[in-house]
């Protein structure tokens, strides 16, 4: 196949340092927020962007799908999370599992029973008390099968009673708050990165009385949305900004330095840039593309490492998808060395295997060293051979050069490097005969429409919340809420139910790897690539960081002149 683009290779730039969920509008898996278009700010809320002070403006991505903890899957929607929201435990710069509302924990012997010791004085952003019960309804409601939580099953499945609150008893779920400030949790089998999950936004406590009384409009308005953060939503314009102001009510008040931090709702890269060059926001994830090679070697511009990685969804319950051999065609066809180090400027990795490189293993290797014997799933040094076997395999399925073979579309939105490796896959895909349209959406529209399975195609992606392997496998479990391809597979399942339950470590390990075999001999879906972040970022902005795991943590940053 002829390559129409010169490959621009990229050094990265190890500026930042790493700690420790999703997708986002640029990297992986968003409909906008509705129903509020800017609100006063309440009695108890101080201070808002018309009062000054010292306002920290960045760019993450556009509207985020949802900001309510229990829904959000999307990085963009994280960052924001992280930022409005404190969970029991923290994960600290160095990756380390800190106290957080809770200011101690310990585990039992046999490590079913944990418990979080809450400290003194908690309160809401309103002012009012926040107590270990706010955590119970809050988890309980992840189970809701109402509420329809995509993160439900990852977060919870190994507590106690999980199964019965997934089918509506929600008291059967073992979180109990024997006091105003413990909370005690019984798993149904030992879980060594539970304490991760205690950290993780969509077990962040909500306001029971304000959800029941606002429904599901309670986190699309600032006189609503009450978090316990060390910021608080205090205005809202969609397809603007979300306006954060410091949350006086936080227990760690003194700490932080910024009295506000605007997200600029910019969903255009060009619009960013323009908005970051003439200093009207300090720091933009979306970078445009073309101006990438320029910026090379630039003291603002950062690129870093992230677990996790860029795949493609097929979605099979489309008759054409059930086969096999289509699917191993299609997967085989793709040159992942040009997509990642050509149309994605090497900011990105060809990947190999679905699981890439920070996910560490039961031995404390990471996991991709001890995949498939070694060997990666894909030789991406041999394109030419890999799709002289798409082809062969393509006619094996009934579609001899494409005979046959229905038209299908491409589903993504038009951020960073989705449109243009949108059209290299058509181009890929014209290779065997199959004739593939790019479907352009808004990111407002995308995640709801993939989840929906109202696409042939589409773009998808993780980054992991966590470096348990099991985060990210997790995803193609047929009953996953985030498993958007509904990928389903009785060995695989049975893999990871072993994963879930078994005490030895290399038992443990054994079954995880199996999952992944299977994932790739079935080509559940089709990973093309591991992520990198890239940025632009003010020196005017200090104490910020960026983690693993696709945050940026601002609430300790502070603005220099």
């Amino acid at each position: 196949m002829k390559k129409k683009i010169i490959a621009l290779l990229l050094s990265a730039v190890m500026v930042m340092g790493l700690a420790a969920c999703g997708g986002d509008p640029g990297t992986p898996s968003g409909s906008g927020a509705e129903g509020s278009t800017g609100s006063e700010v309440t009695d108890n809320q101080e201070p808002s962007q018309s009062s000054g002070g010292k306002i920290l403006s960045v760019q993450i991505g556009p509207n985020p799908e949802t900001i309510d903890p229990a829904l959000n899957s999307a990085v963009d929607g994280g960052n924001m999370l992280l930022h409005n929201f404190e969970c029991l435990l923290l994960v600290g710069q160095d990756g380390t599992l800190q106290p957080g509302q809770a200011e101690s924990w310990e585990t039992s012997e046999d490590g079913l029973t944990w418990t979080f010791h809450l400290r003194d004085g908690l309160k809401w952003s309103d002012g009012s008390d926040l107590t270990a019960n706010d955590f119970v309804y809050s988890w309980k409601r992840v189970c809701d099968p109402e509420v329809a939580a995509p993160y439900a099953e990852t977060v919870l499945s190994m507590v106690e009673g999980y199964d019965a609150a997934i089918a509506g008893d929600l008291d059967a779920l073992q979180v109990a708050a024997p006091d105003d400030s413990t909370l005690v949790v019984t798993l149904n089998a030992p879980c060594s990165f539970f304490g991760s999950l205690a950290a993780f936004a969509t077990l962040s406590p909500v306001q029971q009385a304000t959800v029941e009384a606002n429904g599901d409009s309670w986190a699309v308005n600032p006189e609503t949305y009450i978090s316990n953060g060390p910021f608080y939503v205090s205005e809202w314009v969609p397809s603007s900004y979300i306006m954060m102001s410091k949350n006086p009510y936080y227990w760690n008040a003194d700490a932080i330095k910024l009295d506000g931090i605007k997200f600029n709702l910019i969903e255009d890269s060009n619009a960013a840039y323009s908005a970051y060059q003439t200093g009207e926001v300090l720091m933009i994830k979306d970078v445009p593309t073309e101006e990438i090679p320029s910026l090379e070697g630039n003291g603002e511009f950062y690129v870093d490492p992230i677990i996790g990685t860029y795949y493609i969804n097929l979605n099979m319950k489309e008759e054409i998808f059930q086969n096999k051999k289509v699917r191993q065609a299609l997967n085989l066809a793709i040159d992942r060395d040009y997509v990642a180090n050509t149309l994605m400027q090497g900011t990105y990795s060809p990947a190999s295997n679905f699981m890439g490189p920070g996910w560490i293993d039961t031995d404390g290797k990471e996991f991709v060293e001890n995949a498939n014997g070694g060997n990666p799933y894909i030789d991406n040094a041999d394109y030419e051979g890999n799709l002289a076997k798409a082809k062969e395999l393509l006619a094996e399925a009934g579609y001899p050069d494409g005979a046959g073979f229905p038209n299908i579309a491409y589903t993504t939105n038009d951020a960073g490097y989705h449109k243009v490796v949108a059209e290299y896959l058509q181009q890929a895909w014209a290779e065997l005969g199959i004739n593939m349209e790019v479907n352009i959406v808004e990111w407002s529209s995308f995640t709801p429409l993939r989840r929906a399975q109202n696409y042939d195609v589409a773009r998808n992606g993780w980054v992991g919340d966590y470096s348990d392997p099991s985060n990210m496998l997790d995803l193609l479990y047929s009953s996953n809420g985030n498993n958007d391809g509904k990928f389903a597979n009785a060995e695989y399942d049975a893999a990871m139910d072993i994963s879930r339950t078994t005490l030895d470590p290399a038992e443990r390990s054994q079954a995880l790897h199996k999952a992944e075999d299977i994932l790739m001999e079935e080509v559940g879906c089709i990973p093309l690539a591991y992520y990198n972040d890239f940025w632009l970022q003010s020196d005017k902005i200090v104490d910020s960081w960026h983690s693993a795991y696709g945050y940026w943590y601002f609430m300790y940053a502070d603005i220099v002149e």
